[in-house]
């Protein structure tokens, strides 16, 4: 019986794995990176340097996660899988330390461990949120990563307190350790850092403490908020230009939605599923020893963070998007886990009433991600950078040049370029990534001082200038259009001495074609009905120029099919640089 219990056991861990493995690797290479993850692959092509003394001045994010895949690429390479391993690698590998988090959750209360351990794979190895960021060149799957493994060692180190009386030295030394690269992964590292400090403190603190483990509990949390300073600074200083012009809207609306798809999944069923396992959870606590403090820390680790965020949305400025706050999913997991497992617990009548409940419960709320996995992997891109570059590439002639306006446009599509093998020549407005002085008159439309809009009469001197009359053809493309050029001042700057013999738009990618009359060709008419930038062998799906696609307040990523295939990569606002990548 226990050679057949362990085959078992061994037999769903390798499903579990499996399942974790085919949502976040199918597809990965089918996606041209969007425009957020251009900007991290740009970044770690550039040396150590650059990395800790450029990227300060035009990006909020501490150069932390850059280095990171800089010294991944050195040692992979850069090509797309290269650069997507690394958060696939960290996508897998929070599936095991969620687990493991669970196990000591529930020995710390003396419930089961493996029923726990087991539903903690599974709804891991499922969730929306975190396969989603897995897939992504940003630092999202290192920071869910991390977040896992800080409350596996903090909830360990409980165990040592709550055994011995005193603060296990490895256990806690691992989880100020995550602390500092909690802060140093993401501007929004503080919330998180504030959420493992006060779970600290419900999970160790408490009478009998000697001096020396205070402090070391204080101390040791302390020194790695001091060795963030520099980020913090960072932060500091980039703030007020973020405050001043950012691209973020927040909104209440869909809100519901939006949560639902950090902590559990959206939908009824998903919702249903599971808020009734959390608060099974939470029941389940209350009636073991200590069991509050536990669930109190796993609260607060799961819903401090985006209350955080949802409260400076409100008072300060915009910075609530889903995908800044899906490492808040980790805590809420390991309570769904503790909420289908604990009731292994239970004694006689009550544990077979639960377990047939908690059973329910789990296959509505796994049977719900699995769907909405399945829809995402049968999506579109987020921006298809590879049509477009397709659609170009029927058009564009030796010695055209694409004139990417706002710049940083000109990252996706070079990479894209790059991916598919081809040549086509670039011309980033005003400058290359980054700009950090836009000249007389130009301003920072979306919050990052390395984008420029620049004033109407500039950019006519651009389009006039003799280096632009000699290209036969440009390809203006430009993204989000309505926040750099509200008035399309370069684009009607070309239009006074070009003839117009292109035009594509998915939003936000916009590609408009302009030639010298003397190779344009016969005229052509575009309707208003846009054609979308795809390859002339696909089926054309038009949509109006004057009727955008629908946006989601927040910029999150987690909407329907419809809206996921049309939005830009911050949802909500233009494809701009911004705080919260």
């Amino acid at each position: 019986m226990i050679l057949i219990r362990r085959f078992a056991i061994a037999l769903a861990a390798i499903l579990i794995l499996a399942i974790a493995g085919w949502f976040r690797i199918r597809g990965t290479l089918a996606e041209p990176l969007w425009l957020d993850e251009a900007y991290s692959a740009y970044a770690a092509a550039k040396g150590f340097d650059f990395l800790w003394n450029i990227v300060p001045l035009y990006e909020t994010h501490p150069p932390f996660y850059y280095s990171l895949l800089r010294l991944w690429t050195l040692g992979f390479g850069d090509s797309l899988a290269a650069l997507r391993a690394l958060g696939i690698a960290c996508g897998l590998l929070t599936v095991p330390v969620t687990v493991l988090a669970a196990r000591e959750a529930a020995r710390l209360v003396r419930l089961p461990a493996m029923p726990v351990m087991l539903a903690a794979g599974l709804v891991a190895a499922l969730s929306p949120a975190l396969v989603e960021m897995a897939r992504e060149v940003r630092p999202y799957p290192v920071l869910i990563l991390v977040y896992a493994a800080a409350l596996l060692a903090l909830i360990r180190a409980a165990r040592g307190v709550e055994a011995a009386g005193r603060i296990p030295r490895r256990p806690f030394a691992a989880y100020c350790a995550c602390l500092l690269l909690v802060l140093w992964l993401h501007n929004l590292g503080p919330l998180y850092a504030a959420a493992l400090g006060l779970a600290s403190l419900l999970l160790i603190a408490r009478p009998g403490l000697s001096r020396r483990d205070w402090a070391l509990l204080i101390g040791g949390q302390a020194l790695a908020g001091l060795l963030y300073l520099p980020g913090l600074l960072i932060l500091i200083d980039q703030a007020p230009t973020w405050v001043k012009s950012t691209w973020l809207h927040f909104s209440t609306v869909n809100l519901v939605p939006r949560l639902a798809e950090i902590y559990v999944a959206q939908g009824t069923k998903g919702i249903v599923g599971g808020c009734l396992l959390l608060l099974g959870a939470i029941v389940l606590l209350a009636l073991r020893r200590g069991g509050w403090r536990l669930a109190a820390a796993l609260l607060v680790a799961a819903l401090l963070p985006v209350a955080a965020s949802i409260a400076l949305s409100l008072l300060v400025a915009p910075v609530f998007i889903v995908r800044t706050m899906t490492a808040a999913a980790v805590p809420s997991l390991i309570l769904i886990a503790i909420g289908m497992g604990g009731v292994f617990g239970l004694p006689g009548w009550p544990r077979r009433i639960a377990m047939v409940a908690a059973g329910v419960c789990l296959i509505l709320l796994a049977g719900r991600m699995a769907v909405i996995d399945v829809r995402r992997r049968a999506s579109p891109p987020m921006q298809d950078w590879y049509a477009a570059v397709r659609w170009l590439e029927q058009r564009y002639r030796p010695g055209d040049m694409v004139w990417a306006y706002p710049n940083e446009g000109a990252l996706p599509f070079d990479y894209a370029v790059r991916d598919l093998g081809l040549r086509i020549a670039t011309r980033p407005i005003p400058t290359p990534i980054p700009t950090l002085d836009g000249g007389p008159g130009a301003w920072n439309p979306t919050g990052s001082r390395g984008v420029f809009s620049l004033p109407a009469d500039r950019l006519a001197a651009i389009a006039d200038a003799p280096d632009a009359r000699a290209v036969p053809t440009i390809w203006l493309l430009r993204l989000g259009a309505n926040a750099y050029d509200k008035g399309d001042h370069l684009l009607d700057a070309l239009d006074r001495t070009r003839v117009r013999v292109g035009d594509c738009e998915s939003y936000p990618i916009d590609i408009i074609g302009l030639a010298r009359p003397d190779v344009a060709g016969p005229p052509q008419i575009f309707p208003e009905d846009r054609v979308p930038c795809e390859p002339d062998d696909k089926p054309p799906v038009r949509h109006k120029m004057k009727s955008p696609p629908p946006r989601d307040g927040d910029g999150d990523r987690f909407s329907t099919k419809k809206k996921r295939a049309a939005l830009s990569g911050r949802r909500g606002g233009p494809a701009g640089a911004g705080a919260a990548r």
